[in-house]
């Protein structure tokens, strides 16, 4: 399985982002995928989960302004952050869970909020 992430970068508080993670070398529509971010000196935590049926979790600290998708014809996933906030820096990590087995990490991508 490889992940790859993208779309990080620097935003102003309020301002809005696209991360991206388009997944090879697996079933994608079989897998739950997912974003978790780890912010400095803090462990990873998740952020956004979406099954293989679509259904979507959030951390309670980005329900409302996240939204995570994907789109199986093209192996991604995305996650659609709008009214960003400091406390949402952090390095985004796209995961992609298997029915049975074990889970894959992307690399992850950089989001920086700040004026």
């Amino acid at each position: 399985v490889q992940l790859q992430a993208s779309g990080g970068g620097l935003v102003q508080p309020g301002g809005s982002l696209r991360l991206s993670c388009v997944a090879s070398r697996l079933t994608f529509k079989a897998y739950t995928m997912g974003w978790y971010r780890q912010a400095p000196g803090k462990q990873r935590e998740l952020v956004a989960v979406i099954s293989s049926g679509g259904g979507t979790d959030y951390a309670d600290s980005v329900k409302g302004r996240f939204t995570i998708s994907r789109d199986n014809a093209r192996n991604k996933v995305y996650l659609q952050m709008n009214s960003l906030r400091p406390e949402d820096t952090a390095v985004y990590f796209c995961n992609a869970r298997p029915p049975y087995g074990d889970a894959s990490w992307g690399q992850g991508t950089l989001v920086t909020v700040s004026s």
